[in-house]
């Protein structure tokens, strides 16, 4: 099939199929003598692998390790839970990070009566790195 037909199938772009080409996560296919790359259904199946791994948040130098793991089947899984465990450990921080955000957003929303003068405002005051005193 051509890069068109894949990426329909695996429902990505020609340009991501490129890029996954150039990134290594994707072998570059046979050419047919009109030059058109010649996939098969293998290269769906790896393109799904691709997209299903990104979407847990997998890098694609993760990916990568994954593809090369799933492929010799004889190894043990315990280096794909590990970097299923260092992903775990990333989504956590960021979940830390955002909850952290959330929490500062809502302390400043409280604090904002929503009217009055502007220089009064807490979340402006809190952007410029000025603090008021409430009495």
């Amino acid at each position: 099939m051509h890069i068109g037909q894949l990426a329909k199938q695996a429902g990505v772009t020609p340009d991501t199929i490129r890029y996954y080409e150039r990134e290594g996560v994707l072998p570059s296919p046979a050419r047919l003598e009109s030059r058109y790359r010649n996939y098969g259904q293998d290269d769906v199946a790896r393109l799904q692998f691709i997209q299903r791994a990104k979407a847990l948040g997998f890098t694609l130098a993760d990916v990568g390790e994954l593809l090369s793991l799933s492929g010799s089947r004889e190894s043990d899984m315990s280096r794909v839970r590990q970097a299923a465990q260092v992903r775990l450990a990333g989504v956590e921080a960021k979940l830390a990070e955002l909850t952290r955000l959330r929490d500062g957003l809502v302390s400043l929303i409280d604090a904002c009566p929503g009217h009055g003068e502007l220089q009064g405002c807490p979340i402006l005051n809190a952007l410029v790195g000025e603090t008021h005193e409430h009495a």
